[in-house]
């Protein structure tokens, strides 16, 4: 496995139907396609055939440590080259790959905890010499890169047993922000079709260069590896905090990111003075990543449309679509079928429908599955259903044409623009313990970061001191929880008024009404993209603004 080789270059296999088995059974000769990653400092390149063979002498490697058929294999680690060399290896093995979230937890805890036979993690969070079934992941690539095997040779690799449509090829973590992750075991049938539907979309082909920033320990996010191995494509592989810098270098013609990763691209054109008309607007926007978009991939929050109208409008297309850990992808606005506020037609595989209580139900020729591998008691029965669907909690319509709409959600999870959900009672019950704070409602559904609605302990809180003590709070809390705004109520929330009900629990959708206002005009004037990068970013406090005698707001805050 060496930088880009020359001879006869190949092209990709044709998969069919069965992507997974295929990638996993098969040598890879295509020597036309590349992997572009980010490694010492700079931009690497590598075949497709030579990844191919370092999947496969890694994949030794990890047979000679007791990996068999079926056994999992954790990587806890941010995105590098060598989470998709272990990806890949353990495909090759017909083994189970389990993505885990690095920083969260101690690696010796996982092994027994998840039934691992191996755990590679990033070095940062080794607090001692690997042990136990944990390896740095660090030394992936020097197995990959073995000099005793020539980079045409990778070692042989004992008979692979088949992945059928029923065997589980990963696990999926959820995020935990809603509590304890939880684990789903994802049948390789369901990657077969979501792959599938993807491709007679888009119909990713040579030429093609599909960037990836999101995490790839998210299954879906190495599709499009998968997806470059089997119809011949480049991918890139980096993280969110040098994307725009990448594609600059790589010109990718897909990239793949959450509403946020676009807002804030849209936010520093417009500082930059990005022209007004669409065809200077479209230049500009082709400039910033690369100049040779084909189009642009957005999911996992919901996006605003005033940022899918500044792409799409300047004839760069911004495509929404939806999916749960629970089901993968259900929709996707795609060329020929768009329509901006849906997120796109329901894809062939799947179906959708409303409960009696307009919860949206998804159901699947090809499940992902139908129970979680771990939870806490009663997750698998709240979510998965006797039929095999999944409860989604998210309420919604399908017009006439069949495009799907998310109109909310029933339950009080948030999620941020950055794809970030987060339980908001937790980060409630933690405000109402400052000084001068009664009760408080959080907001910040498809929002950069979260921003309270305060009902007053007495009517003179003092803004400047409740700044001060949410900017406290904010370094006790995961940065995903930290409210970097608040609006102070005119009044105590309460029975009389409608924003507690008869149990005296927040009314949360009548509030978010009542101040609807006021919460716009705090994100129009602080700007902050809640990341995980923002440090110690200042918290704007404000006085909801004097109701007038028709009920409309009227005056400026303070």
């Amino acid at each position: 496995m060496t930088e880009q080789t020359d001879g006869p270059r190949q092209g990709p296999w044709a998969p069919g139907d069965n992507v997974i088995d295929t990638i996993a059974r098969t040598t890879c000769h295509d020597t036309r396609h590349h992997i572009h990653y980010r490694a010492d400092g700079g931009i690497r390149s590598l075949s497709l055939a030579e990844l191919d063979a370092g999947a496969r002498r890694v994949a030794a490697r990890l047979h000679a440590l007791g990996v068999r058929a079926r056994d999992r294999v954790g990587v806890m680690a941010p995105n590098r080259i060598e989470w998709v060399l272990l990806d890949l290896a353990t495909l090759k093995l017909g083994a189970v790959t389990t993505g885990i979230e690095p920083g969260r937890y101690r690696p010796a805890d996982l092994v027994a905890e998840y039934a691992l036979r191996l755990l590679f993690a990033d070095a940062e969070d080794l607090t001692g010499p690997p042990a136990g079934g944990v390896h740095d992941i660090g030394e992936v690539r020097g197995w990959a890169l073995d000099p005793g095997a020539p980079d045409d040779d990778a070692p042989a690799l004992p008979p692979h047993p088949g992945y059928g449509p029923a065997d589980i090829c990963a696990i999926k973590q959820t995020s935990g922000s809603t509590g304890p992750p939880k684990g789903v075991e994802v049948t390789t049938a369901s990657v077969d079709r979501s792959i599938a539907a993807v491709q007679a979309m888009f119909d990713h082909r040579d030429g093609d260069n599909l960037m990836v920033f999101l995490p790839i320990r998210f299954l879906q996010q190495r599709y499009w590896i998968y997806s470059a191995l089997a119809y011949g494509h480049d991918v890139t592989l980096v993280d969110r905090f040098t994307a725009v810098e990448t594609a600059r270098v790589v010109s990718p013609t897909v990239v793949m990111g959450v509403p946020g990763f676009y807002e804030q691209l849209k936010a520093r054109l417009v500082a930059d003075g990005v022209p007004a008309a669409p065809a200077g607007r479209g230049a500009a926007i082709q400039e910033a990543l690369g100049g040779r978009i084909r189009y642009l991939w957005t999911g996992s929050a919901p996006a605003g449309r005033q940022v899918l109208r500044f792409f799409n409008d300047a004839g760069v297309p911004l495509y929404e679509g939806y999916g749960l850990t629970e089901t993968c992808i259900v929709s996707k606005n795609h060329p020929g079928a768009f329509r901006i506020g849906s997120v796109g037609q329901v894809l062939p595989h799947k179906r959708v429908r409303f409960d009696e209580d307009g919860v949206l139900i998804v159901g699947s020729s090809h499940p992902v599955n139908t129970r979680y591998a771990w939870s806490p008691p009663g997750a698998t029965e709240k979510v998965f259903l006797p039929t095999g669907e999944v409860r989604t909690y998210d309420v919604g319509h399908v017009d006439a044409d069949g495009f799907l709409y998310i109109d909310g959600r029933v339950d009080d999870i948030v999620t941020l623009s950055g794809a970030l959900n987060i339980l908001v009672p937790l980060v409630e019950e933690r405000v109402r313990e400052l000084p001068g704070v009664h009760d408080c409602a959080v907001f910040g559904d498809g929002r950069p970061y979260l921003t309270a609605v305060v009902s007053p302990a007495t009517p003179d809180l003092d803004g400047k001191e409740l700044a001060r003590d949410l900017a406290e709070l904010n370094e006790d809390l995961r940065y995903e929880q930290r409210v970097y705004a608040a609006v102070i109520a005119d009044r105590p929330f309460g029975i009389e008024n409608g924003l507690l009900n008869a149990q005296y629990k927040l009314m949360r959708a009548d509030i978010g009404a009542r101040y609807a206002g006021d919460l716009e005009r705090v994100y129009g004037q602080h700007h902050v993209y809640n990341d995980g990068t923002v440090g110690d970013a200042p918290v704007l406090v404000t006085p909801a603004a004097v109701p007038s005698r028709d009920g409309h707001g009227e005056g400026d805050p303070q």
